[in-house]
């Protein structure tokens, strides 16, 4: 959603949001540890489902 202005949070469907939600507090989790902590992997999982949603949403 940030780096594709086209897509909106009303573009993914419900499971969707609620993986894109789950995923954010686990980051968030996370980033409570400090600084060093590495949330790369959390960032693909949710850059795939963003990816997800775009193209369904150009089709």
């Amino acid at each position: 959603m940030a780096d594709n202005p086209d897509i909106r949070f009303a573009d993914f469907t419900t499971g969707e949001k609620l993986r894109v939600i789950a995923l954010t507090a686990r980051m968030a989790k996370r980033g409570a540890a400090g600084d060093g902590v590495d949330l790369s992997d959390l960032k693909r999982k949710v850059e795939r489902i963003e990816r997800q949603a775009a193209r369904r949403k150009k089709k």
